[in-house]
Parts: structure tokens; C-alpha cells; sequence
């Protein structure tokens, strides 16, 4: 499957463990407010059951797959989790994966992410990105 827009991960996301993506996604913004990309993946690493429900063995990868036309490179590499991309990136979003498990905090809504996404999707679009 390859995500096209915004509403179709917005519903994919809905259909999952969404309050779980929510945290990862706020502890990522705590630690890097900045870097909407590994917030988005924060956000949205946890499809891969919606996506593949019987293949847990190939769900980073599959997930990756699926968001790499809409969100980019950089984001399809974190979700699927190189160790030789972004070594820090990577690591930090396993420990925001791994808190977000066992923190609970209110970590508001998926619409209050839905911007964010469009702006890291508009940045990647085949149309106008010029990586």
C-alpha cells in the first residue's frame, strides 16, 4: 500500500494504537521541537498493524514503504529504523517508542498533529520537492 494524502494516514492512524503514536510523537517534540520528521515518525511508526496485520516481521518495513511517497526519505529511513542513517535520530525514536509504552501522560488528539503532516507532506511532495 502506498499512502497518497493526508486523510488516508489520518484514517490509518484513527484505526490504530493512536494514543500510543500520540505520546511517542509529543516526547519526540519535547526532546526536538524542531524536527517535524522524526515527530512524524514518532507518529506514525505504529501503522505497520493496520497496514499488515499477519506480518510482524515486516511491519517497519512495510510501514516505511507506505509513507515514503507522502512524507519523504528521511522518514521512510527513521520508520523503518536504518542503524546507519541517522544513528541519534534512530535511537532516540526507539526510547521515545519504548516511554510512550510506559508514560501516561494526555498527549492530545490526532487533528492536533494533521498540520504538521501536511506541512512535512507538502515538503515532500513529487510536484515540489527538491531533495
Amino acid at each position: 500500500m502506498e499512502l497518497r494524502s493526508v486523510e488516508e494516514l489520518m484514517d490509518l492512524l484513527y484505526a490504530g494504537r493512536h494514543q500510543h503514536a500520540l505520546r511517542t510523537a509529543a516526547l519526540l517534540r519535547r526532546s526536538r521541537p524542531a524536527d517535524k520528521e522524526l515527530q512524524v515518525a514518532g507518529l506514525v511508526h505504529g501503522i505497520g498493524p493496520v497496514l499488515c496485520p499477519g506480518d510482524e516481521a515486516g511491519r517497519a518495513r512495510s510501514t516505511a514503504e507506505a509513507v515514503r511517497p507522502l512524507l519523504g526519505e528521511r522518514v521512510f529511513r527513521l520508520v523503518r529504523g536504518d542503524a546507519g542513517t541517522a544513528d541519534d535520530d534512530v535511537q532516540r525514536l526507539r526510547l521515545a517508542d519504548e516511554e510512550g509504552r510506559t508514560t501516561g501522560f494526555d498527549a492530545g488528539v490526532l487533528e492536533d498533529w494533521r498540520t504538521v503532516l501536511e506541512l512535512v507532506a507538502a515538503r515532500h511532495s513529487r510536484l515540489g520537492a527538491v531533495d
